[in-house]
């Protein structure tokens, strides 16, 4: 019997997969718990529209980081922070207040893990921070540091 799978099966086959399993496995297990449908001819249909659904989802998702990657490339984000002298701060400038600030000045939401800033900023000026937008997609942050 062929079954479309509608979730991943250990061993057998992965969401979305088509495959022949025995007749008794199928009625038995997988129909029964809903871990497949049966593989008609408007099961397979609806399959097909799922997946080019999903396809210009993804894409439509891609257009979107670039279209922010773009945007990012022109903005300053100015972040203040205490410093002593010669201009090292006192601890360092999170990518959590990276992430605050950008919101607050320029209204856009990027999750803090996002940004590559492992250490922290910890000296006044201009730093560029790495932003993961897309598995396919990076951009650069402009952040100004200054004295507060």
């Amino acid at each position: 019997m062929k079954v479309i799978f509608t979730q991943d099966v250990k061993g057998k086959g992965k969401k979305g997969e088509i495959k022949e399993v025995p007749v008794g496995y199928a009625n038995n297990f997988l129909l029964k718990n809903k871990l497949a449908v049966e593989a008609t001819p408007g099961n397979l249909k609806q399959l097909e529209a799922q997946k080019k659904r999903i396809e210009l989802d993804k894409q439509h998702e891609l257009e979107e980081a670039q279209k922010l990657k773009e945007k990012l490339e022109n903005l300053e984000v100015k972040v203040t922070a205490k410093s002593g002298e010669g201009g090292r701060l006192f601890g360092s400038v999170s990518s959590k207040q990276v992430a605050d600030a950008l919101n607050k000045q320029h209204g856009i939401k990027i999750d803090k893990r996002k940004m590559d800033l492992h250490d922290g900023i910890r000296s006044l000026g201009y730093t560029n921070v790495p932003v993961k937008l897309h598995n396919k997609v990076s951009g650069t942050l402009k952040v100004h540091v200054t004295e507060e």
